[in-house]
């Protein structure tokens, strides 16, 4: 599920970075420097800072490609394990950050290798190290170059970053399976998610100039929404020694079959189905009867999936019009919600659907004008977690639609844990 198109982020730019990109390091780089002339060098400048801080993202982009390039031969290890860290230098104001590639685990239960990022308050932690919000980002493709560490400003989709460094979280942040490194696909597959958020935490801790402690938090956005669930229904078992405080979604994918149905009528359906029908297609075809692209796409959609799972959805909105818009109304070729096996692998990566409450309070916050996760969808959610026992607050945000929704609910964020006695 998407947000709204931020600089940076899913450009479309394949490794390795070309001598053009050389070009716009220089040019920001001179940027900077006649800035610097123009505010009589004056560091407090937030245009000195913000221009400073594009330059060294321009000029780490440049130079990232061996970190996230993995050894011929990777030795399992425990989830959450290190491989490789790296700090990065154009990091926020006021704090600290690193690029980290570390071990997780996927659905059918091999080691994988992720990637990510890590930011902490430049400052001294409390006893017992910072408390850590694990954020899941929304939809940004599933090819490789389309994760959000990587880029001129990889900070750009973590939504409420700098309230929740400011109040003293550590943040984790991961990619998920699949993006920024080699390996099995991810999207909408909930415990690999989930697994991936959880064991960001993990590599956090394991960073030790990070400094980071045991209480978490887990906030997501639209996909990242459910990963965020699935992490706190997987937190106890996978990562006992995690202290699961809260966990919080804005416009959350939820029922999958509903949103599947409810968007497919248009560009953004027939993307996001591209992503998630080819995701399941790889990692339950080989072991799940029928599940394969050709038992619920038409011959074109499935002749087109390849190419729309190479495109970035922030950044490559106009190609991926260009292959989708003719398969709007000839897409399906079955109704997923009904059709085996489909109907029950997106039931198994509904977020809820064994029907037990979340062991900690739940904040839910959705757009009243959101086109892509409908705003029934998540109330019907809301419903049945109270139902299941769950302590749920939820929020509509007015005018608001699914892109501008996590953002605007920062504020409310900030408020409610501050209920719940955590740092705001």
């Amino acid at each position: 599920m998407s947000a709204k198109p931020e600089p940076g982020v899913g450009s479309g730019n394949a490794h390795p970075r070309t001598r053009g990109r050389r070009l716009v390091v220089d040019g920001l780089l001179a940027i900077v420097l006649t800035a610097a002339v123009v505010v009589g060098l004056s560091v407090a400048s937030t245009f000195w800072t913000d221009a400073l801080r594009l330059a060294e993202g321009a000029a780490e982009e440049a130079a990232e490609q061996p970190f996230y390039t993995l050894p011929a031969t990777v030795d399992p290890a425990a989830p959450g394990t290190v491989l490789r860290s790296e700090p990065i230098g154009s990091a926020p104001p006021g704090t600290l950050a690193w690029r980290v590639l570390y071990h997780s685990t996927d659905v059918l239960g091999d080691d994988i290798v992720v990637s990510g990022l890590v930011i902490t308050p430049d400052g001294d932690p409390p006893a017992g190290g910072w408390p850590v919000v694990s954020w899941a980002h929304p939809t940004t493709g599933t090819a490789i170059r389309c994760a959000p560490s990587v880029g001129l400003d990889p900070f750009d989709l973590v939504e409420g970053l700098k309230e929740l460094t400011d109040a003293g979280y550590a943040v984790a942040a991961t990619d998920y399976s699949g993006l920024g490194v080699d390996g099995p696909d991810s999207y909408l597959i909930g415990v690999t998610e989930g697994n991936n958020v959880l064991d960001a935490v993990r590599a956090a801790r394991g960073i030790p100039d990070a400094r980071v402690g045991t209480e978490l938090v887990l906030w997501g956005h639209s996909q990242g929404g459910q990963a965020a669930l699935f992490a706190a229904q997987q937190a106890a078992a996978y990562a006992p020694e995690l202290q699961l405080k809260a966990v919080a979604v804005a416009a959350p994918a939820t029922d999958l079959a509903a949103l599947l149905k409810a968007d497919i009528g248009d560009i953004s359906g027939v993307t996001i189905g591209s992503y998630a029908f080819t995701a399941y297609a790889s990692v339950y075809g080989p072991s799940t009867p029928g599940a394969s692209l050709d038992t619920i796409l038409t011959p074109a959609a499935a002749a087109a999936a390849p190419s729309m799972n190479e495109l970035c959805l922030l950044g490559q909105n106009s190609q991926l019009h260009e292959i989708g818009a003719p398969l709007v109304g000839d897409y399906l070729s079955g109704d997923p919600s009904t059709t085996q096996p489909w109907a029950d692998l997106l039931a198994a990566n509904t977020p809820g659907s064994g029907g037990a409450a979340l062991p900690v309070p739940l904040f839910v916050a959705q757009g009243d004008v959101d086109q892509l996760v409908h705003p029934d969808i998540t109330a019907a959610f809301v419903k049945s977690q109270a139902e299941a026992g769950t302590t749920v607050t939820s929020y509509t945000i007015e005018g608001t639609g699914h892109g501008t929704v996590a953002l605007r609910a920062v504020p409310k964020l900030m408020e409610w844990l501050g209920s719940l006695g955590l740092p705001h």
